[in-house]
């Protein structure tokens, strides 16, 4: 059953309704309704969930799933952790807003001065914003939340305090709130050996995971020491379910579950070889979990709702902001926002019309520079390697990583199906079939066959690298007209 556009965006209908009311008639309307958002960001959670067949035990989520929607097809638009939840809180893409990598330690990149973030623009429509957890952008005034509670100290592994600090929170609010909660898990730990299961946690059942119970992804090789740092993996993301349960027992208690959109998703691919830091499939195909109010009158609550449309975490912002029916200063001058609402299409399975994402990565850590920009359409993937001469890199973490170490010490070793030497050095361009080539391993950029498909991809991507103000891109003009 399709769920009209009318019962998400409450805001414009009200208006609407209004101007056709007479005076005394609208005097007696009823007041709009509380809009309410809760954005609840993973760290390095691929795309691993019970619902869908996976041997990860993630109850919490799979109910959140059932009672609202998954998106089957949602994808990061730059997989490294800063760059990524900068286009959360912005809607721009990483080479606009200025984020290009990390913004921790002396990688130090940060939003462009005049970028203006959700935080910021909810705030200045009367919401209460707050911020629980991890943050990972800068500068941080220019979030300026009302309150960061449990900071990320620097990993913020507590799920059950990350949970009761968020429901302290909401039921002191008397007005619109704004929520983000941003777990640590399941980031590797310090030393990238573990991930922060080396003890237990309040309220928190410790779900153990033999090497033998996990599911080995198309990007990595079959050997035990993958197998034993997948497990370890799985069991911090179960510790991040049951600090959702928490968190999400905690909204409910605060009287506000009826009145909040409800948000789930992750800022980049996991932490291994081939998909964090990397734009192929693994790296940017997430999981996106949407609850709005409204739903359950449609049936949704009692069985699991797919959606098939390929979105973007740029239509994040734009998302939001339809919910709280607020819009960006009329004179930002990086209007209009690339993405678009999902609410309108919560209700459907296959939406027309989402059909492509785009993608973009400059760096992650400082010293580790590969521009690249993506389009992947149902049928072809297309990377656009702006310095291929240059050997791809490996975050730090994942290169300290007992399966990057595993796999490097086994002779001729892969990742997948990909040699490492495929992995580390790529050509100007790339082209994949994904239905023949789901993996992304035969490069048919040079195929003849191929040359009108690439063609049209270039052209796609040339247009938008120039609508979004690549400085990349030789010849664009910048939002700050600035031509490169």
């Amino acid at each position: 059953m399709k769920i009209n556009r009318r019962d998400f965006l409450g805001v414009g209908l009200a208006a609407a309704v209004a101007s056709n009311l007479s005076a005394s008639a609208a005097a007696k309307a009823p007041a709009k309704p509380r809009r309410n958002v809760l954005l609840i960001v993973a760290d390095d959670h691929g795309y691993d969930l019970g619902c869908i067949g996976g041997k990860v035990r993630t109850p919490a989520l799979d109910t959140l799933a059932r009672e609202g929607v998954l998106f089957t097809d949602a994808y990061a638009s730059v997989s490294s952790c800063s760059s990524s939840r900068a286009t959360l809180y912005t809607g721009l893409y990483s080479h606009t807003n200025g984020m290009y990598g990390l913004a921790h330690d002396v990688h130090n990149f940060s939003l462009l001065d005049d970028v203006k973030t959700l935080p910021w623009m909810l705030k200045q429509a009367g919401h209460a914003t707050a911020l629980v957890g991890k943050l990972h952008v800068k500068p941080e005034a220019s979030l300026a939340y009302d309150a960061w509670l449990e900071p990320e100290r620097p990993l913020v592994r507590d799920v059950a305090a990350t949970g009761h600090a968020a429901g302290k929170w909401m039921r002191a609010q008397n007005k619109p709130f704004f929520l983000t909660v941003a777990y640590s898990d399941p980031h590797r730990a310090g030393d990238a050996s573990n991930f922060g299961n080396t003890r237990d946690w309040p309220e928190v059942k410790r779900e153990r995971y033999q090497p033998s119970d996990v599911v080995i992804p198309s990007h990595l090789p079959d050997l035990p020491g993958v197998r034993a740092d997948l497990a370890e993996y799985y069991e911090a993301v179960s510790r991040m379910d049951t600090g959702i349960a928490i968190l999400l027992h905690e909204l409910k208690e605060s009287g506000h579950e009826d009145d909040t959109l409800v948000i789930y998703l992750s800022d980049n691919g996991r932490p291994f070889p081939g998909a964090k830091d990397n734009l192929y499939y693994e790296g940017i195909h997430l999981p996106l979990i949407v609850r709005a109010p409204g739903a359950s009158k449609r049936g949704l609550r009692n069985r699991a709702r797919f959606n098939k449309a390929m979105v973007s975490w740029i239509d994040i912002t734009p998302t939001i902001l339809d919910w709280t029916g607020v819009a960006p200063p009329k004179d930002y001058r990086y209007l209009p926002l690339p993405g678009r609402s999902i609410l309108p299409i919560l209700g459907e399975t296959d939406a027309k019309g989402w059909d492509e994402v785009f993608a973009t990565h400059s760096f992650h850590e400082i010293d580790q520079y590969y521009p690249t920009r993506s389009l992947r359409t149902r049928k072809y993937s297309y990377f656009l390697n702006l310095k291929p001469e240059l050997e791809v890199p490996i975050a730090s973490d994942v290169a300290l990583s007992p399966s990057w170490k595993a796999i490097t010490t086994i002779p001729d070793a892969k990742l997948g199906k990909r040699t490492l030497e495929a992995f580390h050095h790529r050509a100007a361009e790339e082209l994949y079939d994904l239905t023949a080539d789901p993996d992304e391993v035969v490069n048919l950029a040079g195929d003849k066959k191929y040359a009108a498909v690439l063609a049209d991809l270039r052209q796609q991507l040339d247009s938008w690298r120039t609508k979004t103000h690549d400085p990349w891109q030789k010849g664009v003009t910048d939002p700050f007209g600035r031509a490169h």
